[in-house]
């Protein structure tokens, strides 16, 4: 019996250890102890880029082949299944000089064509290809031994193959670990800080946190970060939570105190011997070496476009949906700059225009805002502010601002997307209410709503046109904006036109959006909280 929910982010570990990997210049025993995969066909790097494709393994034994001990596998909560899962797929691009690494991570149920199986979860591409090869050769007569090797060739194989159909991408070094190694590598660092919205308990995962900052040592670590029973948007604010955590644990692994202890560095080490599994032809020390100017700020987390992250197969499994053109286009745009890829804009109904009066052309609501007073308790609504201004601090500035009238304080960073026309407040239909109070708060800004966004998330996008509170134009009186209101017209605080009498324009909504999983991540970023 298969363990969905159970699936580990182990890859964390060796992740970090190679965009860090300069601290192994003095680990050179790992050259021969590291366990390698040979006989995949892999690329040469020769389209400007190294592309490491990491996948989490399920596994009850370390990368040598030994059984876990009972003890690790109780740490774990790994269940008694065994079978090879795969439900976490990154694949980092670094530039050939060095200069940076993106890590772009696939959801387990994407639903692709996967070779030998046809259209499947990307997951099952490793896992259903091995067992099915085992199977035949079994029946063939193949040593049990020769039979399991040979079947987890194919399954590698395949989930290749489904990668590179997916992404356009030609891997060119591949790299798996077990779960172990999350426990092991996190433990190494003396734990890796984290924050969370709400606290949350799950018992599926052993996840049973309050809000706030807290440090997690491995084995909490490994709850929080597998956990998606309970969050609302299930595997996708999973994913977001593997990306805050990895940016948090490169920082402590790029910490001075880190690099300086050869003790640590050799625990490190040592994880590593027992979790990572790389392919025979990488010389991983010699390319960690070719890493030395990388810093944490070099180091981004995005996710592939979804389409729909609750769609349902024609045999009724839950998938998500993906759009293979969609895939192709980002990761181009990812190849031709060699850095993270730009997020998609979010389409404002008006073919780019700043008048939301063209929102009814593109299956908008079509309704202004109406200045009723509005149901909203501040504290109970959290606000994502993203800059996309060449202003710096903005987002910060703003974020404290709607603070100070009793908004929740979300994510703070930079917007990494075409920046829109005018400043914006983006939400879902079901929460139009609280972005509304939220745009009149801050001036004035226009409302664009998104079936694609879960209900209760709202993200403010500024522009550089920005003038309303938090920016150093601003002179007025701060106020919630759950109130009625009576504007007199004049200019809104998104640097466009007035409407409505100085009022949010009309909300318009998103057509065919993807469904983002949030701004991308930089490990320089700091703490974030999330769901």
């Amino acid at each position: 019996m298969r363990h969905p929910g159970k699936v580990l982010v182990t890859l964390v570990s060796v992740l970090v250890l190679i965009v860090t990997g300069f601290a192994w210049q003095q680990v050179d025993s790992l050259r021969s102890s590291l366990a390698t995969a040979g006989g995949l066909d892999l690329g040469d790097g020769k389209d400007g880029a190294v592309d490491i494709l990491m996948v989490g393994i399920d596994s009850r034994t370390d990368a040598q082949g030994n059984p876990l001990s009972q003890s690790e596998l109780d740490m774990l909560r790994a269940g008694e299944a065994d079978a090879t899962n795969t439900d976490t797929i990154i694949l980092i691009r670094i530039p050939n000089d060095g200069s940076s690494a993106t890590a772009v991570s696939i959801p387990r149920d994407s639903y692709v064509q996967v070779p030998g199986l046809g259209m499947s979860k990307i997951n099952a591409a490793y896992g259903e290809t091995k067992a099915l090869a085992q199977e035949r050769l079994v029946e063939e007569g193949v040593d049990p031994a020769k039979a399991d090797a040979e079947s987890t060739k194919a399954g590698r194989h395949a989930l290749l193959r489904a990668v590179a159909d997916l992404t356009g991408i030609t891997v060119d070094h591949y790299a798996e670990v077990g779960l172990l190694g999350f426990v092991l590598l996190t433990n190494a660092v003396g734990g890796v800080p984290v924050c969370l919205n709400a606290p949350v308990y799950d018992p599926y995962s052993g996840a049973d946190f309050p809000a706030g900052p807290q440090t997690l040592d491995g084995a909490d670590a490994l709850s929080f970060v597998r956990q998606r029973h309970g969050l609302p948007r299930g595997d996708l604010d999973r994913i977001v939570r593997q990306q805050s955590y990895l940016a948090s644990l490169a920082q402590e692994v790029l910490s001075a105190d880190m690099l300086a202890s050869p003790a640590k560095l050799n625990q490190l080490n040592s994880a590593v011997q027992r979790s990572v599994v790389v392919d025979s032809g990488w010389d991983i020390v010699g390319f960690a070496r070719r890493l030395q100017d990388l810093s944490a700020g070099a180091v981004t987390f995005q996710t592939i476009p979804v389409q729909d992250p609750s769609g349902t197969s024609p045999d009724g499994e839950s998938i998500v949906e993906i759009d293979p053109s969609q895939v192709h286009s980002f990761f181009e745009g990812l190849v031709d700059r060699g850095d993270g890829p730009e997020e998609q804009p979010a389409d404002d109904g008006g073919g780019g225009s700043d008048d939301s009066s063209d929102s009814g052309d593109s299956g908008g609501s079509g309704e202004a805002d109406d200045q009723r007073p509005l149901d909203v308790v501040p504290g109970n609504v959290t606000v994502d502010v993203l800059n996309s201004s060449a202003i710096g601090g903005l987002a910060s500035s703003v974020s404290e601002a709607l603070g100070s009238v009793g908004y929740g304080a979300g994510q703070v960073a930079n917007y990494t997307g075409t920046p829109p026309a005018a400043s914006q407040v983006r939400t879902a239909p079901a929460s139009r209410d609280a972005a509304t109070a939220v745009a009149r708060a801050l001036g004035g800004l226009d409302v664009v709503t998104d079936d694609a966004m879960m209900p209760g998330t709202v993200t403010v996008v500024l522009a550089d046109q920005y003038a309303g509170p938090g920016s150093g134009s601003w002179s007025g009186t701060l106020v919630s904006g759950t109130d009625g209101v009576s504007g007199s017209g004049g200019p809104s605080a998104s640097g466009g036109p007035a409407t409505g009498g100085g009022q949010p324009g009309q909300a318009t909504t998103q057509p065919g959006a993807d469904h983002p999983v949030g701004p991308a991540v930089s490990a320089d970023d700091g703490v974030r909280c999330v769901n």
